[in-house]
């Protein structure tokens, strides 16, 4: 085999190679990109510390829905002031260890870490321990929030199966079936009673 034939054999088995690496690539799936919401974390809204931090056996089976009956909010500087305040009156005047949502969710389709995964929040009695609590950030019974809104926390659920945060068949509740509340809003109500996993009688 001549030298030129030999750099020939070469550059295709180089090509080949770089071709079959693009392809597998290209073929791999992107979970995190794909699935997960822009989450802000407590520290990026200015959060403070949880007062006592208490952790959840995962996956979780249950996720809760309220909403926070507060104006709703879009950006990192409105949102933070509506989270800072609900945290403040809720460590110091309710005396809870945190703010009592595991997330939150702004109108521009951002979640706002609250407790996260894997703590225990405050949200809804008996479902503290073994459910995650989701806030949409505003008042929701007479309108929905925005498709944004809507889909972040569709996304989020997509998210906490596939990390191993949620059970792959969680339960997902409106807060008013469990305990003595309007949240989330009876026009919310409707519209989680359409999505995946809803639970019709607790």
């Amino acid at each position: 085999i001549t030298m030129c034939a030999r750099s020939t054999h070469l550059s295709l088995l180089v090509a080949v190679i770089a071709v079959g690496i693009l392809a597998v690539f290209a073929g791999k799936p992107r979970h995190r990109a794909d699935e997960c919401p822009t989450i802000k974390l407590k520290r990026q809204w200015g959060g403070k510390p949880s007062q006592g931090l208490h952790y959840q056996v995962r996956p979780i089976r249950y996720v809760v829905i309220h909403h926070t009956v507060t104006g709703e909010c879009s950006g990192l500087l409105k949102c933070s002031e509506i989270l800072q305040n609900m945290q403040a009156w809720h460590q110091n005047d309710l005396d809870y260890d945190d703010i009592s949502y595991n997330f939150l969710i702004g109108s521009d389709g951002v979640v706002y870490e609250g407790t996260g995964w894997g703590l225990r929040g405050a949200h809804t009695y008996g479902y503290n321990a073994n459910g995650t609590g989701i806030a949409f950030i505003g008042n929701f019974v007479e309108k929905l929030p925005t498709p944004a809104a809507l889909q972040a926390g569709r996304n989020l659920l997509s998210c906490g199966v596939k990390e191993g945060e949620l059970s792959e068949d969680y339960a997902l509740l409106a807060a008013s079936q469990v305990i003595s509340t309007q949240s989330p809003g009876l026009t919310l109500y409707n519209e989680i009673q359409q999505w995946p996993h809803w639970l019709s009688n607790p």
